[in-house]
């Protein structure tokens, strides 16, 4: 009984992380449950411990314990001679983290960094203050803790186009094999395709274990409009298909739970946890990176790198330390009194990032969608904590995907340029409380085009642009690196982004009124948007403005460090993703992309984990024994 209460407690301690941003009134039922049923799975010791005293060296040092660090710390420490040190800004996950459904609950909650963008009127438009809101996981694990787990890997023409770039080894044929290293496919259909899936790798990937009856019309849906049922991370991108999650047993399985966890026991790696890093330290002399400074317990901390330093803060803080560090544009770090060791005037330029046009609503007449207020019940929690299933293990309400092509896109090539995220719930499902929140909207314009259907059941699509032509940037505000940099999403500037949401959003309008469809009274929620009012209905120009007011964008920043050659004048990483001009600094994360990927971006984010981790490897495991070699012919 003691060790179910001490659960509770921590249990308790862990919802702390929702208070003021809503309630959810089953919440305290769902802490107790949770912890009464899964107490042996609370141990403390079922957590990474923070080891207390660190060296003043370590042979690594990797800064970012999110989706690419995690997989990094993992895989250089499976060499027992090399020691590694994970440095992260956030701490522990916790339970609440675990459930599916509370994933918006996160959103600007004590475990997301809160970023928003600077105004702008190209997008954004029924934003608080025209402001988007990014937010950024600040926890082990980094934001595959808040995220909606959709495992999507990107298409063939991705990663070909990398290489095309100038990059040798990126190619598809060269990094599926590290997709399918992480993986662990739980659908025997899928893994039995052993050209593209693989088991026994340390992300469980698995179906959603819950569906209402939408999930499998989506689908039907997609094949009315004439397209093929597809699996997404196979063999043909264009096509409608169901979700692959990144969940394990109905919980979420983050890149900590995956990759930190299994090791917390090896005896070299180290774990420093509220750990704000501020600086790299690079010699200007020799400009090599030699080790890092923090903030943790509010003292600063020095430590060394004997071999190399790994920057895997991700498209935001990964370029903001750079420039902290002396490494970016000379003209911009003079102008924030900051010394330049290397000009690279790519740090934080080339942002990219997927947007989709928030709110397309379709009522329907039959109680079957995910409401919050009806399914999320004492019933639902004792289901979730008992048998791992039921409405709680949702993520929230997606259920289907689709990649397809609009007139802008060569149909024939099977790189489509726009997917669809259907889900059996939209905005207004949890009466206005927490997406209403986690995407910044003003009340004015949710009560103008939501209040009137709070709480009714509905199914949303969400039409995704996958390739932006539109790119933004990052530059640092002070040389304070407390203060958060200032982030310019330019979304939405090049006419030709404009043309692909639009026709986007007509090809959603036309999926909710398929036939499939029509059979649960589907019919869309037209209500006229408050700043296009002034337009024709339905026109292409009514459309252009309706994209720019509930502009979502579905947090896949990116590309701020991009790896290409020393020719290219904007990149900042080789191929090996060295930074240009400095020894002994890699960037590892989605900064390093040179154009984002056609989908969902943790997929290729923990590849790019993986793949790192064996470039590391291989140079100085070829080192050790180049050196070996040299010293036993010398004794011979």
């Amino acid at each position: 009984m003691a060790i179910i209460l001490a659960a509770i407690t921590t249990t308790i301690k862990a919802a702390g992380l929702l208070i003021g941003i809503g309630k959810l009134t089953i919440l305290p039922i769902l802490i107790v449950a949770m912890a009464y049923f899964n107490y042996d799975l609370m141990d403390p010791e079922n957590h990474p411990h923070v080891t207390k005293n660190l060296y003043t060296e370590y042979d690594f040092i990797v800064i970012g314990g999110g989706s690419a660090g995690s997989v990094v710390a993992n895989r250089l420490s499976e060499i027992k001679e090399w020691n590694v040190l994970l440095l992260e800004a956030g701490g522990h996950e916790t339970e609440i983290t675990d459930v599916p459904m509370l994933s918006l609950y996160l959103h600007k909650s004590k475990i997301d960094w809160k970023y928003r963008t600077q105004p702008q009127n190209s997008a954004c438009q029924a934003m608080i203050d025209k402001r988007c809101c990014w937010t950024r996981g600040k926890v082990l694990g980094g934001s595959s803790v808040l995220n909606t787990m959709l495992y999507i890997r990107g298409n063939r023409r991705d990663f070909d186009q990398w290489e095309s770039f100038g990059n040798p080894g990126w190619s598809f044929d060269d990094v599926l094999p590290y997709f399918k290293k992480s993986e662990d496919q739980r659908n025997p259909y899928l893994a039995r395709d052993k050209r593209y899936h693989s088991t026994g790798g340390y992300l469980t990937i698995q179906d959603a274990p819950y569906n209402t009856p939408l999930g499998v019309a989506f689908v039907q849906a997609g094949e009315e409009m004439g397209y093929d049922i597809v699996d997404v991370n196979g063999d043909q991108q264009t096509g409608f298909g169901f979700w692959q999650f990144t969940m394990r047993r109905g919980t979420r399985c983050s890149a900590a739970k995956a990759f930190i966890r299994p090791i917390h026991q090896r005896k070299n790696f180290h774990l420093s946890l509220w750990s704000h890093v501020t600086r790299i330290l690079i010699d200007p002399l020799t400009k090599r990176a030699n080790g890092v400074q923090f903030i943790r317990d509010n003292r600063l901390h020095t430590v060394y790198a004997k071999k190399e330093v790994i920057l895997s803060g991700g498209a935001i803080n990964s370029p903001q330390l750079l420039m902290l560090s002396g490494i970016g544009d000379a003209k911009h770090l003079n102008d924030v009194g900051i010394n330049t060791i290397q000009h690279l005037p790519g740090v934080g330029q080339n942002l990219q990032d997927h947007i989709a046009v928030g709110g397309i609503a379709f009522l329907i007449d039959y109680p079957v969608s995910i409401v919050m207020n009806r399914l999320v019940n004492v019933n639902s929690v004792l289901r979730y904590t008992i048998t791992e299933d039921g409405p709680l293990t949702s993520s929230v309400g997606l259920e289907a995907v689709a990649f397809i092509s609009t007139k802008y896109a060569n149909k024939t090539d099977d790189w489509p340029d726009i997917e669809f995220m259907i889900t059996s719930t939209s905005t207004n499902s949890d009466g206005g409380t927490q997406a209403k929140n986690a995407h910044g909207l003003t009340d004015e314009f949710y009560n103008e085009i939501f209040s009137e259907i709070n709480n009714r059941d509905v199914f949303g699509v969400f039409p995704m642009m996958l390739r932006p032509k539109s790119k933004g940037f990052i530059k640092l505000k002070t040389k304070n690196p407390l203060d958060y940099p200032l982030m310019y999403h330019n979304y939405l500037t090049h006419q030709d982004d404009v043309n692909v949401l639009r026709e986007g959003v007509k090809a959603a309008i036309a999926f909710g009124e398929t036939a499939t469809m029509k059979r649960f009274g589907a019919r869309f929620h037209n209500k006229p948007l408050p700043n296009c009012k002034h337009l024709p209905l339905y026109t292409d120009d009514y459309w252009n403005c309706v994209i720019r007011q509930y502009t979502m964008t579905i947090y896949h920043m990116s590309c701020t460090a991009k790896m290409g050659p020393i020719s290219d004048p904007m990149a900042v990483v080789d191929h090996q993703l060295k930074v240009h001009g400095i020894n002994g600094l890699r960037v590892i994360d989605a900064s390093i992309m040179p154009t984002i990927t056609n989908g969902n971006i943790n997929a290729p984010v923990i590849m790019i984990g993986e793949k790192g981790s064996d470039m590391i490897k291989d140079q100085w495991l070829k080192r050790f024994k180049r050196s070996h070699s040299n010293t036993t012919s010398g004794a011979s």
